[in-house]
């Protein structure tokens, strides 16, 4: 096959005969990144994989992913901590908490599951996210949606707002536990400050844990007063359960961000099915029909030949 080069070199010496002829060999083609020929290289093809990739499910799956791992970590914890503060400052017998104990044990496996489920549930929507984005770039080809994958996606959308709804209630909850620990560290502070002013004693002012419900009221002590109250803000298992229960209220706020996140993605990836499926549909009947009037055109074709 004579190449456009060698064209032009024998357009040459045509025009120019006093020229010494010279014998040209083909050189092929160098393969590198880009070709003349319209070949894609490496990185055009890094550039259309970073095409599909969802980032707005990534960003959801890392926020999700993130809450519920500053939820349960921290809760974890905090829940061992409460239950050291109540055995030793505000119910020193067993019977009277052993209720409570069981709870928060109860709790813990609780956040085991949770910790658990949400990673899987992560890890789908995340993959679904890459489907449904490769599925409306077309970065495979030819794609179909299928009814099958509509459903997924509509049930997708359904067990993520049913989650949300619940993980609204988980944060609302973890919100009494800082609630309760804010109050007890202000009355510390109050404290503090009277001491400071030497206005009114200390002693008088007190904090019941009993009022909350969480203890039986004939629990013993039940109530710590004073430089006792003091005392128990300054230890570590009050320090520690106090933040560790805010940093878990946030993260219960960044699973529910990341949820609501989640579901407007997947309405939206919903509809682009929905949209893809009616388009190929349509697709289908115009190509039936295209082919139906190429064959009446052939066989009209065919019978004036035939005539003539």
């Amino acid at each position: 096959v004579i190449t456009r080069p060698e064209m032009e070199i024998g357009r040459y010496h045509w025009m120019y005969r006093s020229s010494r002829p010279h014998r040209y060999h083909h050189v092929p083609a160098v393969r590198g990144n880009i070709s003349p020929l319209g070949i894609q290289g490496c990185f055009e093809c890094c550039i259309k994989c970073l095409g599909g990739v969802p980032y707005a499910s990534l960003v959801a799956t890392i926020l999700c992913f993130s809450g519920v791992a500053l939820f349960c970590g921290c809760g974890h914890v905090a829940l061992t901590g409460t239950v050291s503060i109540l055995e030793q400052h505000f119910s020193t017998t067993a019977s009277d908490h052993a209720l409570l104990s069981e709870i928060i044990q109860l709790m813990q496996y609780v956040i085991y599951g949770i910790a658990s489920f949400f990673f899987l549930y992560g890890i789908i929507l995340l993959a679904e996210g890459f489907y449904t984005t490769s599925a409306v770039k077309e970065l495979h080809g030819e794609f179909k949606t299928t009814a099958c994958g509509r459903c997924i996606s509509g049930m997708f959308v359904f067990l993520t707002y049913v989650l949300g709804v619940a993980w609204l209630g988980v944060f609302g909850f973890s919100a009494v536990p800082v609630f309760m620990f804010y109050n007890i560290w202000s009355t510390c502070e109050v404290i503090k400050s009277l001491q400071t002013n030497v206005t009114v004693p200390g002693d008088q002012i007190c904090v019941d844990i009993r009022q909350y419900g969480i203890i039986p009221w004939n629990a013993v002590p039940g109530k710590a007063c004073g430089l006792i109250l003091e005392n128990i803000c300054n230890t570590n298992e009050f320090y520690m359960s106090y933040h560790l229960f805010i940093v878990a209220c946030a993260g219960a706020g960044a699973t529910v961000i990341a949820l609501i996140h989640f579901l407007m993605i997947l309405s939206s990836n919903w509809a682009y099915l929905k949209d893809a499926s009616k388009m190929q549909a349509y697709q289908d009947i115009k190509a039936k029909e295209e082919q139906e009037l190429q064959d009446i055109q052939s066989r009209s074709k065919e019978q004036l030949n035939s005539y003539t």
